[in-house]
Parts: structure tokens; sequence; C-alpha cells
């Protein structure tokens, strides 16, 4: 184990911090955050082979399939924020995107140690979900070596889902095993060893082009306003008052009436404003585009049946 490591760009010693505890605070500060300011450059390198996986998650999810991510520690906890962040935003079904992470719920908050050297447990974490040719299963490593994350892609590869390797380093198992391969190298850390720095940031925006774009692809958004939404707070729903105005700018009262009459749908809203239908009609137009706004509206706008 010591000798891999030790090939890990992650990993690596830099023995120019060797006395940065000696440092004044604002001085490390400084530093940190020049270091943290060349993750985006590293992910803008991976741009091609994030939109690809994209596009291919997308294409799955389409059909019904999930966005499933698997990862252990800090990288696991990254999937399952992700995941968690997807329901309120947009407006998900339960499970369509799930975070999966070694050793269980538990391990968000507490270490399980031992829990990332079983392959064999990601599979039976999978299992327990009926992974299917439809889904996608992302796993999350820093190193691209963690037997939980290959384990998991090797599993979800055998049922014929979609994979996708995310790694920070060049040429990694995680990388090979997975259909779309993922490495940002973000180089070694300020603190030896300490992936929860830029690799996590360096995972935490690669997900979130992952779902963000994915959910674009698949119409859970109108232009750049979040139309697909859960209202499930007061801010939400003040959040969709606002939505629905941005979309559509119509008055107040005429916002307020055409959520009430949609169940406070924004989607459905917008659509009953912008193309003149009354709620079952926007239902109806939007089940039939696939949940697609822009669809939705051509397709209200299109005279009916034998009118000219």
């Amino acid at each position: 184990m010591r000798k891999q490591l030790d090939t890990l760009t992650t990993e690596a010693f830099r023995s120019e911090l060797a006395e940065i505890d000696q440092l004044p605070t604002l001085e490390i500060a400084k530093i940190m955050n020049g270091e943290d300011r060349t993750v985006p450059i590293a992910v803008a390198a991976q741009l091609p082979a994030i939109a690809a996986a994209i596009d291919a998650i997308a294409e799955r999810m389409a059909r019904g399939g999930r966005l499933l991510y698997a990862g252990a520690g800090t990288a696991g906890r990254m999937g399952v924020l992700d995941a968690s962040e997807c329901p309120p935003t947009f407006n998900t079904a339960p499970g369509q995107v799930t975070g999966v992470i070694a050793g269980g719920p538990g391990a968000m908050v507490d270490s399980v140690e031992g829990a990332e050297d079983s392959a064999e447990a990601a599979a039976a974490d999978l299992a327990a979900l009926g992974v299917t040719a439809d889904d996608t299963v992302v796993g999350i490593s820093a190193s691209g070596r963690t037997p939980y994350a290959v384990g998991a892609v090797e599993y979800a590869r055998s049922r014929g889902a979609l994979t996708v390797g995310l790694a920070c380093n060049e040429g990694s198992a995680l990388g090979t095993a997975a259909e779309h391969g993922i490495e940002i190298v973000v180089g070694p850390e300020l603190l030896t060893g300490s992936t929860r720095l830029k690799a996590g940031t360096a995972q935490k925006l690669v997900l979130n082009m992952l779902s963000t774009i994915t959910m674009i692809r698949l119409g859970k958004t109108y232009g750049n306003l979040m139309v697909d939404l859960r209202a499930s707070n007061e801010k939400l729903r003040a959040r969709s008052r606002r939505i629905v105005s941005l979309a559509t700018g119509a008055p107040d009262e005429e916002i307020e009436a055409a959520l009430a009459a949609t169940d406070g749908e924004v989607k459905a809203a917008i659509l009953t404003l912008l193309g003149g239908v009354d709620a079952p009609t926007a239902e109806r137009l939007l089940a039939a585009s696939g949940g697609h706004l822009r669809a939705a509206l051509s397709s209200a706008a299109e005279p009916a049946d034998g009118q000219a």
C-alpha cells in the first residue's frame, strides 16, 4: 500500500511547505487560496470528457434511469451531498439521484474504517438498489484506486449500466474501469494526502456539472430558471413566485392565481400564463413533451385541429 501511495499525485509530499505551520495565519490563508484557484483550471482540461459523460447520463435518465453516486469518505460524502440537493432543486423523484457511501449512512458523519477497502460491499450496496442497464453509476475516488469505488463501477458495468469514474490521478484504475473516465489532476495537497482539500473541491465542481447540466438537458430548467424546484418551505415558495415572475412578467395577482391553479407547480404555472391554457391542459402538454417547457409552449401555440 505504501508503494501505491508513493505513486499518486494526490499523496505527494511538498517539501516547500514543510514549515507551513511556522507561517503567520494570513500567509497560510493566502497560500491555501492560491492552491484553490488552480482547481477550476484542472477541471477545464477535462470538460470534453465531462460533457460526453453528461450527454450519456441524460440519455439514460430520459428513458427512466437513475443517477447513482458511489464512493468512500470525502468522495462518498460529495456524492451523497449532490444527490440530496436534487429533489428540492429539480423536483427529482425519490431515488432518481442517489448517493451511496461505503459504510452506510452513518459514514456521512462518522468515519467507518475499512469500509472503503471492500469492492464486494459496493456490489452488494448497488445490488440492493437493483441497478439496471438504464442507470448510471458514478464512482468517485480522489486516488482513483479505492476498492469500493472501483468495485461499484465494475459491478455496474456487469449489469449493463453506464459508468463514470471520477478521480484525481491520471491513469487511475477507476478511470480505466469506467466507460467515461474523468481524471481531474489537481496535484499535491497543501497538507500531504488530505484529499478533502483540492481533490474534494474538484469533485464538488464536477458533480455540480454532472447533475445540473443533466437536469438542463432533461428540461428541468427554462433558460437559467429552476422551473422544477419543489416549494417545500416559505423561502422556496417565495422563490417559486419570483421564478414565475421572471419567466412571464405577469402581475402578482395573476402569478398567485396560476400557482394556486397548478398546485404550486412552477413549470405548469408558467405554461398557463405564457401559453394561455388552463391548468389541466398545461399538465397534459407537459406530460406529452416529457416535461420540457419550451416544447410544451410550442405545442400550446399551435392551432387546434381543424383551425387555420
